[in-house]
């Protein structure tokens, strides 16, 4: 059996930045995944990605791999603002950073966690077992897929999450209904709209938020503009500002408005590449809630709720596409024993965790977008890692092993005790 400090489950930006200042630390981990696989397995590759470029940047702690000089060295178009960066390059440029920053990066999936006196033993698909004080969880979103009740009795080669499509040809021709209001969706009905399909879109919300293009501004209004809305990594405005600089005040906030701000915050607005083209092409219906699916002679029937008249609709299609996002659900990580779900203290799904990303099982940690409850909307983004790595490798972190005096105190053992597995 292999021991080690820490091990990192997963390899997308949260996982390698991480894992790049955990190395430079010369710290004693482990990682294992495939890198940037969610950006390979699960988002078109054409798809202009709606973060700015300075706002991709996977995190050194030298900062030598930007995805400036990445794009730069290989002749991709980029500027810090204003220029689409497409999935394909960000997912080129992680796996280029995995390479010069990652190299011990382990192209193995994780199978089970069991919990022991001193830690965990992580089950690998090989079979090999490896002994652990610390688990970083950095598996993203990819899991967490949400898909409407309605649709799930549908033939799923009918029935499609915007996850689990990375070209749109297929639908050539085809009457296709998108379900969803936030980016996701819209990108669908974009790329639909480019492969010749008959789209419209469907939202119960009272309309689509859609991200406005750069406008170039003379000396003055550029100064106004910086007061009025300073630029961040997760956008304009102050609240956006805030939230980058200040996770640890969002931290110390009422879990209601911690959850209030989180999912309020910086909704799914739509990139404005694809947002102009669906907003000028494809039919957007509001205020639709849909409340029944079936499936009948080879077409699919949709009945919809306004929820404004109460009327309802029927609508007739080929195919059904949910562009509904994904939700946080431990339980659907299928390395964690469901015996010991209950053991991880949740709000809204998500895990309640410490100043250093620990949760109510000491030693379990949680990064990215599992974490937002916690520290807010920027660990949504890719902006955040840089917080996050920095904070996990600081002086009196949990994944650093000093002596006794220098670490922090894990505030959730005396609740929650190791016990044997």
């Amino acid at each position: 059996m292999m021991i080690t400090d820490t091990v990192i489950i997963g390899a997308g930006p949260y996982g390698l930045s991480l894992a790049a200042y955990l190395r430079k630390k010369g710290a004693n981990f482990r990682i294992f995944g495939r890198p940037m696989a969610f950006w390979r397995d699960h988002v078109p590759r054409e798809l202009p990605l709606k973060a700015e470029g300075f706002a991709l940047d996977l995190f050194d702690p030298a900062r030598t791999s930007t995805l400036n000089q990445f794009c730069t060295e290989h002749g991709y178009s980029y500027a810090p603002i204003g220029v689409p960066i497409k999935a394909k390059v960000f997912a080129d440029y992680g796996e280029y950073f995995q390479r010069q920053h990652v190299p011990e990066l382990e192209l193995m999936q994780v199978m089970h966690l069991a919990r022991t006196r001193t830690g965990f033993n992580v089950e690998l698909e090989n079979g090999d077992t490896v002994r652990t004080t610390n688990i970083v969880i950095a598996v993203g979103i990819g899991p967490f897929a949400q898909r409407p009740q309605p649709l799930q009795t549908l033939p799923s080669e009918r029935v499609h999450h915007t996850f689990d499509l990375l070209s749109y040809e297929q639908f050539f021709g085809k009457k296709v209904a998108v379900i969803g209001g936030g980016s996701s969706a819209v990108d669908a009905a974009y790329f639909l709209h480019k492969a010749g399909a008959t789209a419209a879109l469907f939202t119960r919300q009272p309309k689509i938020w859609i991200n406005n293009p750069p406008r170039s501004l003379s000396g003055l209004q550029r100064v106004i503009t910086r007061i009025k809305k300073p630029r961040s990594g997760l956008g304009t405005g102050w609240r956006s500002r805030l939230a980058c600089d200040f996770p640890d005040v969002f931290h110390l906030l009422p879990s209601h408005l911690r959850l209030r701000i989180t999912h309020g915050h910086l909704g799914p607005a739509a990139g404005w590449v694809t947002g102009t083209t669906v907003r000028e092409h494809v039919p957007i219906h509001l205020n639709l809630m849909l409340k029944d699916a079936t499936f009948n002679n080879g077409t699919i029937l949709l009945q919809f709720e306004n929820s404004t008249t109460g009327n309802r609709q029927l609508i007739e299609v080929d195919h059904v596409i949910a562009g509904t996002g994904a939700r946080i659900d431990l339980s659907r990580l299928p390395f964690l024993s469901r015996d010991r779900l209950p053991e991880i203290e949740t709000e809204d799904g998500m895990p309640v965790l410490s100043r250093y990303f620990e949760s109510t099982v000491p030693g379990l940690h949680f990064i990215g977008p599992a974490a937002a409850a916690s520290f807010g909307p920027l660990l949504r983004f890719v902006w955040g890692a840089r917080f996050t790595a920095r904070r996990l490798t600081a002086r009196s972190s949990p994944l650093l092993p000093l002596s006794s005096t220098t670490l922090s105190p894990r505030s959730f053992s005396k609740r929650y005790p190791l016990t044997a597995s």
